[in-house]
């Protein structure tokens, strides 16, 4: 380092010759900073293709899905024998926060496990397994056989994918087991998904017992399934001539002994009892045996049509984008293997929303590159000199996205706006040693390499001074907690990281940039003509007249002093008048309209108002809805028959450009109809800005029963609130949910 020269002259040489040798050593092999500048490139645009992209990050915290099935169970039963030996074996997990679950009166239930933020969400489903095996063995017999299942995936759907029958050739129930037969493990195994629900079920050998044929028979339903479970097996029969074989044997073959049964007249054969006589019972002595659905709990409609579903749940960290095109390109290749008249709908789908987003946010980015350009070149009147920050702006975007990568983000609405909002930021570095440079070279008459090296040595501290300056105002932000702390950590790493490499390339990049395309001519600022000089002297008479103001303002500054307190004031009155939201809404194109009649009604009960809702939609509302799809016996609320959903998929946002055709007013509308539906509580809503935190926009309240009174009493409690609920002026829409 000794044998560099170019010290500055003056006291303050020694304090200066660390940040000079330091530049000049950079600026002398100018192959090597543009290496640099093209490996930063390099590592971004690889980063871009491997990041997740969302239209937000994960900002719930991770949470562990635990499934259970009691056929025959009612909710009360599962509470009792299933949940609560699931939830003592629970407690005591790190990081746990809190568990919640749900039982429903079809014999279903859930659990869900949340934990921390920061908890690895594979080792919490390591360790809620190794809990459920200590708590398997005192579950019944009857949850033990259906299984028990663990999932991590995100809290609600991606999308869901309907099949529906064009023709009418095949039922409800055709639909439904197809989707389990040949569609259910194709979609499984796409990357991202990862959890799936079926609406429907697949086929099932059923059995209708006739209590009076029983008891003439002696007979009770144990005596039946357990001869269906002994007669209905698969035997393994051994094989003929397999080793040791007797000399001289020239044959082998496997030996195909009894299957299990596979049609109802199979079924009806099952041997039940041998009287005295001699005479047999059989199962069709004492009831019918017909193919059909495993479960009917759950039946839906596309637009009155029969249809089945299943919807799909992203994978913890997986792009979302990619998840839905690997979706759509899964069912493309099983299509054409589909029955006749069977088509493939999107009732429900969130990817449109967050391509729609990211694109806006894309396009916002571009122009704002283009007008930093035009506004760089109106100011600086030089082609070259303005081309010099903008080929900054690549690279230090690219490198964001490779730090990105490196803090484990991903793409996603406030990590783009970051950027467009750095944009204006990170073109300051380079400006100022552009118009340094220039200066120098006007000054003191030196070429564009030597005034290069002293404008270096002259503003290089002041260039890491601004990026510190800049960095201190956002990266406090990093360090909030909770789901806030989520939101700005990311928006808040995005700015800094883009301000440190804006800093970086001005101390090594644009020095080269400026010593290779500036010339000597660029330093003699000369009169403009034409546009830019019209430009100039208007500028010019616009600074004098602010001059002039505050000069006037300094001469009045009492007056001038009242205004401003007048001006904070007014500010802090419109700050706490100004309604406050966690994030935005936005019209996503989605409907959701949930459906709860009365407790004990059936399913028929059900469908009629789920009929009477589709019906309004589909044609008062036609110009704004496209379709809708119904489930009847489940809702976010839980499962039974007196529950049900619409997933209402709205037109095109280019198609809907009348008044009033927003999905905020078409929920409006929509509810002010279904008030007057007397046999059931409807409730139209959009979806939240993020589905991970709920189903709809407001916030959960949850009454515990701690005082152990009883299911009874806590639903008059709840029922107590929601009265009080209905009379506050600041709420609205509030309804059980449960």
């Amino acid at each position: 380092m000794s044998t560099i020269s170019g010290r500055l002259p003056g006291p303050k040489a020694k304090k200066a010759e660390g940040f000079l040798v330091h530049v000049q050593i950079l600026y002398r092999p100018a192959d090597l900073r543009w290496v640099i500048a093209l490996v930063i490139m390099l590592a971004g645009g690889l980063s871009i293709l491997n990041l997740p992209v969302n239209q937000y990050p994960s900002i719930a915290p991770p949470a562990i899905g635990i499934q259970v099935n009691y056929p025959g169970a009612s909710a009360q039963t599962v509470q009792d024998t299933v949940v609560q030996v699931i939830e003592q074996q629970l407690n005591g997990i790190d990081g746990l926060r809190y568990i919640s679950s749900a039982s429903n009166s079809d014999g279903s239930m859930e659990i869900t496990v949340t934990f921390n933020q920061g908890i690895n969400p594979d080792i919490a489903q390591v360790q809620v397994q190794n809990k459920l095996q200590l708590a398997t063995p005192l579950l019944p017999q009857e949850v033990q056989q259906q299984g028990i299942r663990v999932t991590k995936s995100v809290r609600n759907f991606l999308m869901v994918v309907g099949v529906v029958s064009s023709d009418g050739s095949m039922t409800q129930s055709d639909l439904a087991d197809y989707i389990v037969s040949n569609i259910q493990d194709p979609l499984s195994r796409t990357r991202g998904v990862g959890d799936f629900q079926v609406f429907g079920s697949q086929y099932a050998m059923r059995i209708w017992l006739d209590p009076a044929k029983l008891n003439n028979f002696q007979l009770t339903p144990v005596d039946v399934s357990n001869a269906i479970r002994e007669q209905n097996v698969q035997i393994s029969s051994g094989q003929f001539g397999a080793l040791p074989a007797v000399p001289g044997q020239q044959l082998s073959a496997t030996i195909i002994g009894k299957t299990r049964l596979q049609t109802p007249e199979q079924f009806r054969e099952i041997l039940l009892k041998v009287n005295s006589d001699g005479s047999q019972v059989r199962l069709k002595d004492v009831g019918q045996v017909e193919l059909g659905a495993e479960r009917t709990a759950i039946t839906a409609l596309y637009n009155g049509k029969p249809a089945a579903g299943i919807g799909i749940k992203l994978a913890t960290g997986a792009n979302a984008l990619d998840t839905a095109k690997a979706i759509r390109q899964t069912l493309a290749e099983l299509q054409p293997f589909f029955p006749p008249g069977v088509e493939v709908v999107y009732p429900y789908d969130t990817s449109p929303v967050v391509a729609t987003s990211i694109n806006n946010v894309v396009h916002t980015l571009f122009e704002a590159i283009v007008l930093v350009f035009l506004v760089m070149y109106l100011f600086l009147q030089n082609f070259r000199a303005t081309l010099i920050p903008t080929l900054a702006v690549p690279v230090v975007l690219l490198g964001t996205f490779g730090l990105l990568a490196a803090f484990g983000f991903s793409i996603n609405t406030l990590t783009m706006f970051a950027m467009v909002l750095a944009i204006g930021l990170l073109v300051d570095d380079a400006i100022v040693v552009v118009e340094n440079v220039e200066r120098v070279m006007a000054e003191e008459g030196l070429s564009p390499v030597e005034a290069t090296r002293k404008s270096m040595g002259q503003i290089q501290g002041a260039l890491v001074g601004i990026g510190l300056v800049l960095s201190a105002v956002f990266v406090p932000m990093a360090f909030f907690g909770g789901s806030t702390g989520i939101i700005y950590r990311q928006f808040s790493i995005t700015i800094a990281s883009a301000m440190g490499l804006s800093v970086l390339v001005a101390l090594i990049f644009t020095p080269a940039l400026c010593a290779t395309m500036l010339k000597a001519s660029d330093g003699e600022h000369q009169q403009k003509r034409g546009f830019f000089g019209w430009f100039n002297r208007t500028f010019d008479r616009g600074v004098h007249r602010y001059e002039r103001g505050v000069a006037g303002v300094l001469k009045r500054k009492l007056p001038f002093l009242v205004v401003y307190l007048v001006i904070v004031a007014a500010m802090a009155l419109l700050f706490t008048r100004l309604p406050s939201a966690f994030l935005p809404n936005e019209d996503q194109g989605v409907l959701f309209v949930q459906v709860q009649t009365p407790a004990g009604s059936t399913a028929e009960r059900t469908q009629k108002t789920v009929d009477a809702m589709r019906e309004y939609l589909l044609e008062e509302e036609g110009d704004v809805v496209r379709s809708v799809f119904t489930v009847t016996g489940f809702n976010f609320a839980g499962r039974g028959q007196n529950s049900a959903i619409a997933f209402v998929s709205l037109k095109p946002w280019g198609e809907r450009t009348a008044a009033g055709s927003s999905v905020f007013e078409l929920a409006q509308r929509a509810q002010q109809r279904f008030f007057q539906f007397r046999d059931a509580q409807v409730f139209a809503f959009a979806p939240p800005a993020v589905m991970e935190l709920g189903n709809a926009t407001g916030f959960n309240f949850y009454l515990q029963d701690q005082a152990g009174l009883g299911h009874d009493a806590l639903m008059q409690a709840r029922n107590q609130f929601l009265q009080l609920a209905a009379q506050s002026p600041v709420l609205q829409a509030v309804r059980p949910n449960g």
